[in-house]
């Protein structure tokens, strides 16, 4: 009886850090690709504490890793590169929702979304002139589809709080 349940938790406690896996996937190939760490961010803790107990808009939690100087790395500024990087972590159960190229701005988003059931993981990473900002946010897909159903009203709900 004692193994049975030893392997339950185990099997939800991995099902649990599967998008975990994915952030921190990509924040250690950030760091090891351009040669840098990330910039640690005073009470992020703190406030995904409060998310977690407030769950604003559907929202459980969430993660941040903000990146600079990555100008210093040669392969920096090519968007080809930086497409075969980022298509390097749809293989971890996350698959590409929405790519975007400023070619004015030299930015690129990419946003990623895990397997939807009563919630799921939305990985937006974004790519600046010499940063870069990588956000996890786990919603509940009610929440999300909900959201996407009507964003002028998530605007005005954002902006009023």
């Amino acid at each position: 009886m004692r193994t049975r349940l030893v392997v339950l938790l185990l099997a939800l406690s991995t099902a649990g850090f599967g998008g975990d896996w994915a952030f921190d996937h990509i924040v250690k190939a950030i760091e090891s690709h351009y040669g840098t760490t990330r910039i640690r961010i005073p009470f992020t803790g703190v406030a995904n504490f409060f998310v977690k107990v407030r769950r604003p808009a559907g929202t459980s939690g969430f993660k941040l890793a903000v990146f600079e100087n990555l100008d210093s790395s040669p392969a920096y500024q090519d968007q080809e590169e930086l497409d075969r990087f980022m298509k390097s972590i749809s293989n971890h159960g996350l698959h590409p929702l929405v790519r975007v190229h400023s070619r004015r701005n030299d930015e690129s988003t990419y946003i990623y979304m895990g397997e939807a059931g009563r919630s799921t993981s939305l990985l937006i990473t974004t790519f600046e002139r010499n940063e870069a900002t990588v956000v996890q946010v786990k919603v509940s897909t009610v929440g999300l589809l909900e959201a996407l159903q009507d964003p002028e009203r998530t605007a005005r709900s954002f902006r009023d709080n």
